[in-house]
């Protein structure tokens, strides 16, 4: 009986510590949905924390290796952001194939792979494999992350920052010609200002 009580109080406090921790859950994701409608003042928050961190790595001449990850993982939310839900590719060689089994011309189902606008010129959104919310989400927890990390010197890696530069610039002007040679080919536009939209009004 004495050995029981002790189990049954710890089980308790876990169950308790538990629930606890599920409620901060709750209000924690509460309080970042309540910030959906507010575009403007998250991305203005989230400027603001990478500035931060910028000013953190020049002034402390240090962890330049956390912030060239940090501009990497970016860059690759950004592509995300700016690349539709589905490649247009991969359906215009299935369409391809099709043809040269005896089908119709190859055509890309636009609606259906989320690329926006319409062959009768009618408003349709485009669809992004990264939506807005998410782009914003995680930019932003990297961010947090990143300057979190500036601060232990296990992190701080000795390196050569400059060839960091180069590089991260060369990779960044490579990936988005070829973004842009992407939309260019499948005649898409990853934002919607300035579409036609039902009868002709300008977004």
């Amino acid at each position: 009986m004495m050995n029981a009580e002790p189990a049954g109080g710890a089980g308790l406090s876990v169950g308790g510590l538990w629930t606890q921790v599920q409620a901060h859950a709750r209000r924690y994701q509460a309080m970042i949905d309540s910030t959906a409608p507010l575009m403007r003042e998250r991305w203005m928050g989230t400027a603001f924390l990478v500035a931060v961190f910028v000013l953190r790595i020049v002034l402390a001449q240090g962890w330049y290796i956390i912030c060239y990850a940090h501009a990497i993982y970016v860059l690759n939310l950004l592509l995300a952001f700016l690349s539709p839900k589905f490649d247009p590719s991969l359906e215009a060689d299935l369409a391809a194939d099709d043809m040269e089994e005896g089908g119709t011309t190859p055509e890309v189902d636009r609606d259906r792979l989320g690329l926006g606008g319409n062959k009768d010129d009618e408003f349709r959104p485009f669809i992004r494999r990264l939506p807005e919310w998410q782009f914003w989400l995680s930019t932003t927890r990297a961010s947090a992350l990143a300057l979190f990390c500036s601060f232990f010197g296990a992190f701080d890696v000795p390196v050569y920052w400059p060839i960091l530069v180069i590089y991260f610039f060369i990779l960044f002007t490579l990936t988005m010609r070829r973004q842009i040679q992407h939309m260019i080919k499948y005649r898409y536009v990853p934002w919607d200002f300035g579409k036609v939209k039902y009868g002709g009004a300008k977004k």
